[in-house]
């Protein structure tokens, strides 16, 4: 079932956004070479409790930590641990907040030091798909229009879309319906309307669209090994622009 959500409703995921957007912040001001990731986990775990909200991810399907954290060519649901992050590499961090019962969920991945020039233009142009994307989720569009715009973002650029992963619906739970696919035809699936409030994530790689799964359960990696972004922002369906719930402004501060 898809629920549209009230201005009231809307308010509050925008105030559970504000939270995740320092929360990325915090995050951002630490990412570096020699950092593990699990500090990081534990900084915005920190944060997000002492201002009030919870982590939406820590023991969601018993998953046991409050970020995703995806190094390198692994795509999402990396757990954080003792690596320790190298030059080179770029680090997704992904993370929901919950707060007056309504959820948020953004991602962002990181380039730490030398990145390799063909590892910054998938990044470049995974972060552009999303805003393209962002652009069809206006009233009277379909989800089709949202996917496809994606896809073919990416895919003139010779990337991949991961398929089996999804954005969704969110709400007063972390994922609702609908799904929000990264692929598909324009003016195909779900009509959209006013108040619909989705988490858009495209995934993509540099090389083939297979992914494998790891032996934790959760953590989700290229098959052939290669880099994979991902961003994501939560968003409002409106009849002229799509309004942006989340925010990346604090981890624009801390990158300057």
């Amino acid at each position: 079932m898809v629920f549209y959500k009230s201005e009231e409703e809307i308010s509050l995921i925008r105030e559970s956004a504000q939270i995740l957007g320092k929360a990325h912040g915090i995050v951002a001001e630490n990412i570096k070479e020699g950092i593990t990731t699990l500090h990081l986990d534990k900084l915005a775990e920190e944060f997000i409790r002492d201002s009030g909200g919870i982590p939406s991810f820590k023991g969601y399907n018993d998953f046991p930590y409050s970020l995703c954290i995806s190094v390198n060519e692994t795509v999402v649901h990396g757990f954080p641990s003792n690596y320790l992050i190298k030059d080179g590499d770029i680090v997704s961090i992904d993370c929901g907040v919950k707060f007056q019962e309504f959820h948020s969920d953004s991602a962002y991945t990181h380039a730490i030091g030398n990145v390799a020039e063909e590892t910054l233009k998938l990044l470049e142009k995974t972060k552009e798909s999303l805003f393209v994307g962002i652009e069809r989720a206006v009233v009277g569009n379909r989800m089709g229009d949202i996917a496809s715009s994606i896809q073919q973002h990416v895919e003139k650029e010779g990337y991949t879309v991961v398929r089996e992963l999804v954005g969704h619906g969110i709400g007063r739970s972390l994922h609702e319906a609908p799904e929000v696919p990264n692929y598909g035809k324009r003016g195909q699936g779900l009509k959209l309307q006013a108040g619909l409030v989705l988490a858009i994530e495209p995934m993509v790689n540099l090389g083939s669209r297979n992914i494998v799964q790891e032996n934790d359960g959760w953590t989700i990696r290229t098959r052939d090994r290669k880099p994979s972004a991902h961003f994501e922002h939560t968003v409002v369906v409106r009849k002229e622009q799509a309004e942006i719930l989340t925010t990346w402004e604090y981890i624009e501060k801390a990158l300057k």
